[in-house]
């Protein structure tokens, strides 16, 4: 049973995460050979003031744009 986890700053919707491992999941059915059903996805969210990147955290990042 292959399972994925993926790490990554809050601001996405739901519908962005779910499509994402839906397509996830679809690449592993592809290549692997594996049935749907034996796909599990995890989605680990940080606050962006918990991820940095560079010496300046994402909150930081975010405000010089």
């Amino acid at each position: 049973m292959p399972e994925i986890t993926v790490n990554m700053a809050t601001g996405r919707t739901e519908e962005q995460k779910a499509g994402m491992m839906r397509d996830i999941t679809q690449a592993l059915v592809k290549n692997l050979g594996v049935d749907a059903e034996a796909v599990v996805i995890q989605i680990n969210e940080a606050p962006l003031t918990h991820k940095m990147k560079g010496g300046k955290t994402f909150v930081e990042r975010f405000a010089k744009k």
